[in-house]
């Protein structure tokens, strides 16, 4: 009995999915759990996989298809296999080649009718993540022409962009070998390729225009030296390590400083729901995470009851599963807080967008060492500016500028962390 391949339940939120990429074929054997295709929503890449050993039969549903849950997406028959291909009907029999087979005490067996016919093993497809399946499928390589250097062999993006750097440095080099002869005779080529927008960058372009046609955002800056905060991971970056197997970084004292002047300022951690303001006592704060798909918020739960290693090694976790497309719609899915960093790509000022219905949203920044004023003389120290972008609807101008203090005296006196000052 034929078995249907459908759509997975989508959740509440997501109303449908694109078919983004086949990685079987109508008549390939497929196995139990092996993935057949891919699936893209507004948030995450969904693997779908086969319930059963058998054929793929038919496929109803082809790459770039808009899907719905419970939709058949395909056609499996279970336990049916590819035969293996007969001999031709002019192919020595199994008996002459035995009356072939040389004799004497020298003489090597010679292999049976059977034995030529099996297929030869071919080579074990290299280990891909699902981004790295997806750029390979796009960019039509061959994945084993790639050097593997994560885990076991398995073949991460920074190995497919160097993979392509060394290809077209080759084709550079061949490409300037035949022009010389032809140079100054042609004009320089000036192409355009369009490409459809992918389902995230969609989503994305979406929430940020509807952020900027509903909410007043205003944005309110400051700056903050961070010499503690650096002088204390430094005295304890290799203990912090050694204990929790995880570096001490910065976010964790931003989210610990960001959680203190939530606390203080409960409207810049609520939401706007039509003409109801919702204040959340719960602190979920996104943080904003760069993947090979666009921007991604991951959500790190309760926040507040999490201890600096916690926060640092989530945050982590959230990092690789950004760049692997295995982020859950769950990690995805609420928050009442965004801290994002543009600082990791050296942005020096910025005036964030808030992420609906949020009402705030902490931008960071690159640290430069910039001469300040402290007890009258003139010192250098790492400064960072901070931009907070918040909703005035709700938030005033009063209790936003007074979170941003709250966070910059936080992060300057590291202390009052721990003593709640």
């Amino acid at each position: 009995m034929s078995i249907e391949v459908k759509v997975p339940t989508l959740p509440e939120s997501v109303t449908d999915a694109t078919v983004l990429a086949w990685h079987k074929q109508a008549g390939d054997p497929v196995s139990r759990d092996e993935n057949l295709l891919d699936l893209e929503t507004d948030k995450v890449v969904l693997e779908v996989p086969s319930p059963v050993d058998g054929v793929l039969q038919e496929i109803h549903a082809e790459t770039g298809a808009v899907v719905t849950s419970d939709d058949v997406l395909a056609v499996i028959e279970p336990g049916v296999h590819k035969a293996e291909s007969a001999p031709p009907a002019d192919e020595t029999p199994a008996e002459k080649v035995a009356e072939a087979r040389p004799t004497g005490p020298s003489a090597e067996p010679a292999a049976t009718a059977s034995e030529t016919a099996k297929p030869q093993p071919t080579p074990d497809e290299p280990v891909l993540t699902p981004a790295v399946r997806r750029l390979v499928k796009e960019l039509s390589l061959d994945p084993r022409k790639i050097e593997g250097t994560g885990k076991d062999g398995r073949i991460l993006k920074s190995d497919v962009m160097r993979y392509l750097d060394e290809q077209k440095k080759q084709e550079d080099e061949e490409e300037v070998k035949a022009m010389i002869p032809a140079m100054g005779d042609q004009a320089p080529a000036r192409n355009e390729t369009r490409v459809p927008m992918s389902r995230l960058r969609a989503r994305i372009a979406e929430r940020l225009v509807e952020a900027q046609q509903t909410a007043a955002i205003l944005t309110t800056f400051n700056e903050v030296d961070l010499s503690e905060v650096i002088a204390l991971r430094k005295r304890y970056r290799d203990s912090f390590e050694k204990e929790h197997g995880v570096k001490l970084g910065f976010m964790s004292f931003f989210v610990k400083a960001t959680i203190e002047a939530l606390k203080r300022f409960p409207v810049v951690n609520a939401s706007m729901d039509g003409t109801d303001i919702v204040y959340h006592d719960y602190f979920d704060i996104g943080i904003a995470v760069g993947s090979p798909r666009g921007l991604v918020v991951p959500i790190l739960r309760d926040a507040d009851q999490l201890s600096f290693a916690e926060v640092e090694r989530r945050i982590k976790q959230f990092g690789q599963k950004a760049q692997e497309g295995t982020l859950s719609y769950e990690e995805l899915t609420g928050g009442t807080f965004t801290i994002s960093n543009g600082g990791v790509y050296g942005s020096m000022l910025s005036t964030p967008i808030l992420n609906p219905p949020q009402s705030g949203i902490l931008g960071m920044h690159n640290i430069t060492e910039r001469p300040v004023v402290v007890d009258g003389e003139i010192v250098i120290r790492p400064i960072m500016y901070l931009a907070l972008s918040y909703d005035h609807r709700i938030i005033d101008g009063r209790e936003a500028v007074q979170t941003l203090v709250t966070i910059k005296q936080c992060l300057e006196d590291p202390a009052r962390l721990l003593l709640n000052l």
